[in-house]
This record gives C-alpha cells, structure tokens and sequence, in this order.
C-alpha cells in the first residue's frame, strides 16, 4: 500500500436488516448524523434494506440496525489488512 492509498476508514461494513416499516432514506439519515464513516449505500423497501459502509466503528453500526430489526449476512473486513495483502 502506497502512501498516497490511505485508508481513512478501516472497517467495510455490510449487512441486510429485515423488519417492518423501514425507511432507506431516515436510516441513510441518521447514519450521516451519527456515524463518521464514508460510502454509504442504504438501500430497499419497508422490509429489508441492505447497508455498505465503510468505519472505524462498526460496532455501533451493528447496534443502531439490529434496533430497526432483525440484522443478518454481516461482513465486516478489515481494509487495511486486505490491502497489506492478508485475510481480511
């Protein structure tokens, strides 16, 4: 990794949240007003919304979508790792 690929934020977050009267657009929202990270992607229906992100915490990203429902397929990678060439 070359000094000019800084990764600003290590954790690639994603994840589905399946419940009942979901709103891709607060959820997208409340993401930007809360949670300092980068290419966020909220995206579905009233039922399922699928989330990207990229954090240093995503922990509480986990936290504030398993309130909005049931959360499942997580895949948090690490960036840094990958781009040094390990398992992410």
């Amino acid at each position: 990794m070359d000094e000019d690929d800084e990764i600003n934020y290590r954790y690639d977050t994603q994840l589905l949240i399946e419940g009942k009267g979901l709103n891709e657009d607060n959820v997208r929202e409340y993401f930007e007003k809360h949670f300092d990270g980068d290419c966020l992607i909220a995206v579905g229906d009233e039922e399922l919304i699928k989330i990207h992100f990229h954090t240093n915490e995503p922990w509480k990203v986990l936290e504030y979508c398993a309130s909005l429902g049931e959360i499942y397929d997580i895949v948090v990678e690490d960036m840094v790792r990958q781009a040094a060439g390990l398992q992410g």
